[in-house]
């Protein structure tokens, strides 16, 4: 079967196509703004699904900060039930270095989430604080800067 003849044109290779292209203006030309390397105060991590799942989500972040070169504490205030001693081991934290609290009392766990940052004896304190609001984001924030520490507040839904 013959194809009807059409006009050959000179075709570029794909790369050759892309060099044929007008230059963009020089990469030198773009004004460099380092990375900010200082951690952010406060950061929330919102998860859905069954308990088992997110737990599973939120193991290998777990596991970073619990070994964490930081001498500190790794604080989790008021986590869920189903995080025990049995998960934490079972999801390979390091568990010497971390404080498992509740609040007692007619204390929440927003304020004892703020003591524990302000202390500065833990690197990080994750709390459980489900809802939080821009009060307490702020609170949250001046605590962690107050002891040099990592707020992160896990919201389940």
């Amino acid at each position: 079967m013959q194809f009807p003849h059409t006009p050959q044109h000179a075709q570029l290779p794909l790369f050759e196509a892309f060099m044929a292209q007008p230059i963009a203006p020089l990469l030198t030309d773009v004004v460099e703004t380092p990375w900010n390397t200082e951690p952010e105060a406060f950061s929330e991590l919102s998860l859905r699904g069954a308990a088992g799942n997110c737990l599973n989500l939120l193991a290998p972040i777990l596991r970073e900060l619990s070994q964490d070169q930081d001498a500190r504490w790794l604080t989790l205030i008021a986590p869920p039930s189903s995080l025990t001693q049995t998960w934490l081991r079972d999801a390979g934290l390091n568990r010497e270095r971390i404080l498992l609290l509740q609040p007692r009392g007619t204390q929440t766990a927003l304020q004892l989430t703020c003591e524990a940052l302000k202390l500065g004896r833990s690197h990080t304190v994750v709390s459980w604080i489900n809802p939080i609001n821009g009060v307490g984001r702020q609170q949250l924030i001046g605590a962690a800067k107050t002891g040099d520490a990592q707020s992160l507040n896990i919201r389940l839904g």
